[in-house]
């Protein structure tokens, strides 16, 4: 059987099942607005360390209706691998201190046989933004089947293709991963990342020509998807790593958002 490996774990987050869920109660313990849409078919969520973003990330998986989800389709941009198009996971499980998600391998290869531009790329197992959010997926979703796409040099077109393609199902879920921008002072940052929450609520493709973020791409094609198909957006929350850090001059922001109606 192969294992797309918990590479992060110990890092991004911790690799023992008891510290994970410590975060997440600690998270679920904080009074929030959970205003909310009935039907949710994506989410916006950051992929940084737990300290910095996921307080924010989680604020999005907690308001899903998990009885109405068999697949998550989880999609980030490639940190470390240089690839044209994207890569389509094709284990068989994947890795997670809260216990391993099954690889949904069958529909992950009618995805790459029906687009050209999806492959397996085996470079692609150490990718963090799509990992990060591998605990948070088994936590609240337990026995669901995942499907990971990992992209590189794709126009957010192609990828928005794909988001077609998959929410044509009632069953499945996208989880889009971004965070924003990276290493401005913090008044830079919360300029320049105000412009990606407009564009977000908006739902204004040519506004993110303006924005800063590395999933830019995948966000693009969701917010694609929901022009398309009449879809909300809401933004839930903001924040940046000078929250926890203090160091305002050099910040990284960080969003969740829900697509859903």
């Amino acid at each position: 059987m192969s294992i797309r490996k918990a590479v992060v774990s110990g890092s991004f987050y911790p690799d023992k099942k008891e510290e994970i869920l410590k975060y997440i109660n600690h998270f679920n313990s904080v009074k929030t607005n959970d205003e909310t849409f009935e039907n949710i078919k994506a989410i916006i969520v950051p992929h940084a360390g737990y300290i910095y973003s996921g307080f924010t990330a989680n604020l999005a998986y907690k308001l899903l209706n998990k009885e109405d989800i068999k697949r998550v389709i989880v999609i980030g941009p490639s940190h470390r691998a240089y690839l044209k198009g994207a890569s389509v996971a094709l284990y068989d499980e994947y890795e997670t201190p809260l216990g391993n998600l099954k690889i949904d391998k069958e529909f992950s290869q009618n995805l790459i046989d029906k687009y050209d531009f999806l492959e397996f790329n085996e470079e692609c197992e150490f990718e963090h933004s799509t990992e990060t959010q591998a605990p948070f997926i088994k936590h609240y979703f337990e026995n669901i089947q995942l499907v990971e796409i990992v992209y590189g040099e794709i126009d957010y077109e192609d990828l928005s293709k794909v988001i077609d393609e998959v929410l044509e199902d009632e069953l499945n879920f996208v989880v889009i991963s971004t965070d924003l921008s990276h290493f401005y002072t913090l008044e830079e940052a919360n300029k320049k990342d105000n412009i990606c929450l407009n564009a977000i609520n908006k739902k204004d493709l040519e506004m993110f020509n303006y924005c800063e973020a590395c999933g830019k791409t995948g966000v693009k094609a969701i917010i694609n998807w929901a022009i398309k198909n009449n879809y909300e957006t809401k933004v839930l929350n903001y924040c940046t790593s000078a929250d926890v850090t203090k160091d305002k001059n050099r910040v990284v922001g960080y969003t969740s958002a829900l697509i859903g109606k």
